[in-house]
């Protein structure tokens, strides 16, 4: 049999990786490869050959979801707020879809009997996420667009505003996930933002005859 061309690799490993996504929030991280293997409408041997293990199927499935994520703090050529703006816009769509609440009931329930796969998790998703965010605010600092703090305590900030107590809420609560909200992740980030406006220099204020409270 002749090889597939790379396009069909592509579409293949593609298809392999929404399968296992859909597979591992209905069924969590015990589901089978085969199962997986099926959704995609592939042979268990293809899925193999692309992944030689399920651990390693996992890995890419966050992997992917954290790079989509991240490309939106890529785009240098917009101001601070419109680049946090469709930053949090994404962030909240993700964790707070039906997906992403599915796959945190997933890896909380299998956290105990598979510690390594949470492990896993936490480097590819939630830390890459926190590393970059604190990297673009550290910049923010620096060029003077924001007051100066640890980056990481400004990152850990706002990814808690932006999902806070909602995710526990819609985890919990049985209502349905909610409907993306532009506006409403704008109002966060204008709060972040007040929270972190730089501080004026002294010989910028203007003199009173009190001191300022």
């Amino acid at each position: 049999m002749s090889p597939l061309p790379e396009t069909d690799l592509n579409d293949c490993r593609a298809r392999l990786i929404q399968a296992a996504a859909e597979v591992f929030v209905e069924e969590g991280y015990r589901a089978s490869v085969e199962r997986v293997a099926s959704r995609a409408g592939v042979a268990r041997q293809t899925l193999y050959n692309h992944f030689p293990c399920k651990a390693d199927l996992f890995r890419e499935v966050v992997s992917q979801a954290t790079a989509a994520l991240l490309i939106t703090l890529d785009a240098d050529q917009l101001d601070l707020r419109e680049r946090l703006l469709r930053f949090g816009a994404m962030y909240r769509n993700k964790v707070l879809s039906a997906e992403g609440l599915g796959f945190f009931r997933t890896l909380a329930a299998e956290t105990v009997r598979f510690p390594e796969l949470a492990a896993s998790f936490y480097r590819t998703g939630p830390a890459q996420t926190a590393a970059r965010l604190s990297a673009v605010l550290g910049d923010a600092m620096n060029a003077g667009d924001m007051c100066s703090a640890p980056a990481e305590f400004a990152a850990n900030m706002l990814l808690s505003m932006l999902v806070g107590a909602d995710r526990s809420h819609y985890l919990f609560s049985g209502d349905p996930p909610p409907e993306p909200d532009r506006e409403h992740v704008g109002r966060i980030i204008d709060c972040y933002l007040r929270a972190f406006a730089p501080i004026p220099s002294i010989a910028s204020q203007p003199s009173t005859s009190t001191p300022a409270c």
